[in-house]
């Protein structure tokens, strides 16, 4: 065997596990509706600020995606912002987070 094979197909593989998977077509839509919806009535229905910060790209500009879905999936002690972990996967909460950088909110 060579002996650069076997690390490199062992970062492929955690690189592979790490990335996850890409939420289905249906549940992108229960996605959108919820970042709407339920993160909206906290930090406004436009994203733009309310109880809780504003999560526009500019405002999100500099956090890495990682942040933002630990975030999610724990939310943030001593505040309003609660954990979404009973009802996101990790695959949600990233694919979320990736939304909300690009800047795409909207259903």
């Amino acid at each position: 065997m060579t002996p650069w094979l076997a690390p490199v197909t062992i970062s492929l593989l955690f690189a592979a596990v790490a990335h996850g998977a890409t939420p289905t077509p249906e549940r992108q839509v229960e996605l959108r509706y919820l970042l709407t919806q339920d993160c909206g009535s906290c930090h406004g229905l436009t994203l733009k600020g309310g109880l809780g910060p504003a999560l526009t790209p500019p405002a999100l500009a500099g956090k890495p995606p990682e942040f933002l879905q630990m975030t999610i999936l724990h939310g943030r002690p001593g505040t309003a912002m609660p954990p979404w972990r009973g009802l996101l996967s990790e695959d949600d909460s990233r694919w979320l987070a990736d939304r909300l950088l690009a800047g795409e909110t909207q259903p």
